[in-house]
């Protein structure tokens, strides 16, 4: 094997992670937060977790991303650790798939449709679907399809190359003497680790000793504890992948470690005692494409057969293994948890942070809410809890922004882009919510201190006012989660009713204060009360728009401000509705 073909070789193997990276990734991306919505319906059914864990293995097309997803989840709190151990099982027979598409390499056979099957025949066609899909599509779904069937040919054309530059070494003698060394069993399992935890990935591993044995000269005797290293050697990224996480995502990369060792500990020399009992038929037989997909296949069967039961025991075991700590967790990080190994599964972090965005909607709601029933009674248990929510809404606007930001970065579909897009619009409108709240609290607090109180006409008015703000609150809040278009399109006109209010609010106050029926001490508390009201529907407003924008695929606020007042009846309709109900006297 000359330099030429180790070139030939490494090629072959960059094209093939990079066609499986892309496939994976576009796979994902296509998929969306169906992925996550799986996980969500976990259930304490085995066999319905582990079909979970297959489906969205078979999606990533990769175990070790599907393990690195569950360290984030369990990490930011979504996840329990024991929900996964049943999902890491699934995983594991779900990545035998991608050996059983590669085996297609070793047919021989001079049936045309056989033919077809093999990766240099199918490639070619499957590429120029691809790239015509990629180049012609006008949707997103097709463009994404275009470049899931390239990456597929790419990676079966990675295949072809590592299984051309390796053909030589059937007539190196070498090559075995070489293959001697591995008939111990131990080294083989070392080989297979070794390999597999340096590229990251046991569907690559597995294709180059698939592209081996197209030589004739792997004994099966070898090949099958090398499939048990490599499943061993896939661990490594989900163990590297849980490094500074909290104990019980460690623990998620423990347990899957411990299924594939304990799983080679007892298969290999059960293997060994049942080939010897029957005089040797296994390990002397040669190894090709289809067998070692077999073996790779039938090991991990096994081993979820075996260590299903004992599942308790396996938790134990990474309890033990991997001790509690004290107090791991800041308060800080108690409200926002989101784990950054969620972003190699952008969908999955997307919708994640819609769940956090929904919080900071509901917080500042209720921050609201309780500040307008302050200014009606004062109580200082409420005031805290107010102060607490605001302290929240700091915290999530920070942390959300800043993972939102580092999200935006990643490559994500169109539809995630948009959300968020929509999310970056909106969680510093959240937060303005919640000081506004803190700023009604001042003014209810002032107002208890110094025992003072509006007139009876003012009053009378502020409650038609705030009978607005909470209509127009609500709407937003329940027009965000619903992602409800027609309700977000009644805010506008709502928050111009407002801005309608408060002015005749104002000019009724000088009026007042010019009779002598209102002080001037007090009319900084209502200009202080009334601001703040107007403030709450201009930030209703620009969550409302947003939401609406991102429907429409553009965020220009002003020319669809203008466009839905001056050249909407819906608009004009809706106005006189609220015009008429939050009518002052």
């Amino acid at each position: 094997m000359d330099f030429f073909s180790v070139l030939k070789l490494l090629l072959g193997l960059a094209f093939f992670l990079f066609g499986m990276n892309v496939m994976s990734g576009n796979l994902e991306k296509l998929a969306g937060g169906k992925l996550e919505n799986l996980l969500k319906k976990m259930t304490s059914n085995p066999i319905f977790s582990m079909l979970v864990g297959a489906v969205i293995t078979i999606a990533m097309q990769s175990s070790s991303a599907t393990t690195v997803m569950l360290v984030g989840l369990v990490n930011s709190g979504i996840m329990n650790f024991s929900q996964t151990l049943y999902v890491i099982f699934g995983a594991n027979i779900g990545t035998t798939l991608t050996a059983w598409i590669l085996s297609l390499s070793g047919i021989s056979s001079d049936s045309f449709f056989l033919q077809m099957l093999k990766p240099e025949n199918f490639s070619p066609v499957l590429a120029i679907i691809g790239v015509f899909l990629l180049l012609s599509g006008k949707t997103y779904k097709k463009k994404s399809i275009g470049t899931i069937m390239t990456g597929f040919a790419v990676l079966m054309y990675g295949m072809v190359f590592m299984k051309d530059s390796v053909s030589p070494l059937a007539e190196m003698p070498g090559f075995t003497n070489l293959l001697v060394k591995f008939s111990n069993p131990l080294f083989g399992l070392v080989i297979g680790l070794a390999v597999t935890a340096v590229i990251q990935s046991s569907a690559a591993s597995i294709g180059i000793l698939q592209a081996l044995s197209l030589t004739g000269s792997i004994p099966l005797g070898i090949a099958i504890p090398i499939v048990m290293g490599q499943n061993i050697g896939t661990c490594a990224t989900s163990l590297l992948s849980c490094i500074g996480t909290n104990t019980n995502a460690k623990r998620v990369a423990t347990v899957h470690a411990s299924i594939k060792v304990i799983g080679a500990l007892i298969c290999l020399p059960v293997y060994y005692f049942v080939d010897k009992a029957l005089g040797g038929p296994l390990s002397s037989a040669t190894a090709n494409p289809a067998t070692i997909a077999l073996v790779h296949t039938v090991y991990n069967i096994i081993i979820t057969v075996l260590l299903m039961p004992c599942s308790k025991l396996l938790v134990k075991l990474a309890n033990v293994l991997v001790r509690d700590k004290a107090a791991e967790s800041t308060e800080k990080e108690q409200i926002f948890m989101l784990d950054e190994l969620l972003l190699r599964s952008p969908s999955v972090a997307v919708s994640e942070c819609d769940t956090y965005t929904y919080t900071m909607a509901i917080l500042a709601q209720d921050a609201i809410f309780d500040a307008f029933r302050l200014l009606d009674s004062y109580d200082e248990e409420l005031k805290q809890k107010i102060l607490e929510n605001e302290d929240k809404l700091d915290s999530l606007e920070d942390s959300l922004g800043t993972y939102l930001v580092k999200l935006s970065a990643e490559a994500l579909s169109d539809e995630d882009s948009r959300r968020v897009s929509k999310m970056l619009h909106v969680i510093g409108d959240f937060e303005r919510l919640g000081d506004h709240a803190v700023n009604l609290t001042r003014v209810a607090a002032e107002m208890h201190e110094k025992n003072i109180s509006f007139s009876e006409e003012a009053q009378d008015e502020l409650n038609v006012l705030r009978e607005a703000a909470t209509d127009i609150l609500g709407i937003t809040v329940k027009a965000y989660i619903d992602s409800d278009l027609d309700l977000a399109t009644r805010v506008e006109p709502l928050e111009q009713v407002i801005d309608s209010l408060t002015a005749q609010i104002r000019n009724n106050h000088i009026s007042r204060l010019q009779k002598g029926d209102c002080t001037i001490e007090m009319g900084f508390v209502l200009s202080d009360t009334l601001t703040n009201y107007e403030r709450i529907s201009d930030h209703c407003s620009n969550i409302a728009v947003a939401l609406t924008e991102l429907f429409k695929g553009s965020f220009e606020t002003h020319r669809y401000l203008n466009s839905i007042k001056y050249g909407e009846e819906h608009f004009t309709q809706v106005f006189r509705e609220y015009a008429l109900q939050y009518s002052l006297k």
